[in-house]
């Protein structure tokens, strides 16, 4: 057990070092403090859902792993999140849900679900303090036709999907007006083709038209904002993706929306926290999704490697985050999936806290004045610097435990509650 004397004192000499750098801790702990996080609901039960829960995945999804301890009912999904959530600092969460997810008192198809089926989640984020995020479900479905979706040549099933979008546009709504923040309401689809096709227009542009019809009812923005998700390729559609991440970059400048871009959809040399500052000196804003690819979109537990340090400070030392939600998104069901949503939600936590520790303006000022010994003798020696005294004065300020403290309540939660499950 960490003792919080020691806690105190290794902050003091932190916050010393980081002063003669002319960096102050108590404005980073301060941005963190008004940091939003938004946990995703789906790793706590593999993304089973609660519409039709014994469906595989399929659509290119895969979860590997069977871990015990899987959410199976609403009220065991939203124990596990209240138990992880207790264990990530910082007062300002979501949690993002997707369709699948309503709590209905009768069968339902998954183009009828509406906010009326939502009323549980709202009631509990509302005596949890959290606010909510949403994602239309477009996958894991029978009207998924030939990897097909809102492209799809068949209006049947276009007009399927469409109905769908309209409703979880709605949803949204429903919780920007009862939780008083915006929910921020996110579009993937699965369409593709596996080889060739000889027309790559056409599908796109079902799909323009198809998202034009969704857009067509208006909900103020204060309440929900649309954002389009992009990928690389999927498995099933290797040769073509519909939703490339060129057409809904395109999609969201002209119609004013919002791009996602996720971690884990692009090519694995490409550095995606270069495309943020190109795409918001034009673009109303990004929705952020940090995964983990291994070697391809798999999803695997965020941890603090580069590529979230590089996210970080880019977002952090370009000003970008008052335009940029940041949620993560992965599923991993190889370990304790209430560790897999700490480890990963902290692991975000302390690449942000981590940006903030530097001269941010003093380090610009040497690029400008072409000092790059300076920006890069100083950049070097942050690296050693004793950010983690200063990551455990935040959890302690938060009253989460610090260090590896929070796994010894993750066992006991595993042996009162997760063992117990069938």
């Amino acid at each position: 057990m960490v003792k919080e004397q020691e806690v105190k004192d290794a902050y003091e000499l932190a916050k010393a070092r980081y002063a003669e750098l002319g960096v102050d801790t108590e404005a980073a702990l301060k941005a963190m403090e008004d940091f939003t996080l938004s946990v995703h609901c789906w790793q706590g039960d593999d993304v089973h859902g609660f519409l039709n829960p014994d469906v595989d995945l399929g659509d290119g999804l895969t979860v590997s792993g069977n871990y015990p301890g899987r959410a199976r009912t609403p009220d065991e999904l939203t124990g596990d999140l209240h138990e992880a959530l207790s264990l990530i600092p910082g007062s300002k969460k979501k949690v993002a849900l997707h369709s699948i997810y309503a709590v209905t008192d009768k069968k339902k198809e998954l183009d009828e679900v509406g906010p009326e089926d939502f009323k549980y989640w709202v009631d509990w984020a509302k005596k949890e303090g959290v606010g909510l995020d949403m994602n239309g479900t477009f996958f894991s479905h029978p009207m998924v036709k030939n990897s097909m979706t809102l492209s799809s040549p068949e209006k049947e099933v276009r007009d399927f999907w469409i109905r769908v979008g309209k409703q979880s546009r709605k949803i949204a709504n429903y919780f920007g007006q009862e939780l008083g923040q915006q929910s921020v309401n996110n579009f993937w689809i699965p369409d593709g083709f596996k080889d060739n096709p000889i027309d790559k227009l056409a599908p796109r542009k079902r799909l323009m038209e198809a998202l034009d019809e969704i857009n067509e009812e208006q909900f103020p923005e204060e309440n929900t904002i649309e954002t389009y998700e992009g990928k690389l390729f999927g498995t099933g559609i290797e040769a073509y993706t519909t939703g490339s991440h060129e057409f809904y970059a395109n999609y969201a400048l002209t119609r004013n929306k919002l791009w996602t871009i996720d971690s884990g959809h692009f090519h694995p040399t490409e550095d995606v926290s270069d495309k943020f500052s190109s795409f918001l000196l034009f673009g109303k804003g990004l929705q952020l999704h940090v995964s983990r690819p291994v070697r391809w979109d798999s999803d695997h537990v965020v941890i603090l490697d580069d590529t979230l340090v590089r996210i970080a400070r880019t977002l952090v030392r370009e000003d970008l985050l008052k335009k940029t939600n940041v949620g993560i998104d992965f599923f991993d069901a190889t370990i304790n999936r209430i560790a897999a949503w700490v480890i990963g939600a902290r692991a975000t936590q302390k690449a942000f806290l981590q940006a903030y520790l530097a001269p941010i303006a003093e380090l610009k000022k040497d690029e400008e004045n072409y000092d790059f010994t300076t920006r890069l003798a100083e950049t070097e020696e942050l690296k050693s610097y004793p950010f983690g005294a200063v990551w455990d004065e935040f959890c302690r300020r938060n009253n989460v435990p610090v260090g590896l403290d929070w796994l010894a309540e993750v066992r006991q939660y595993e042996k009162d509650v997760l063992s117990k499950r069938a």
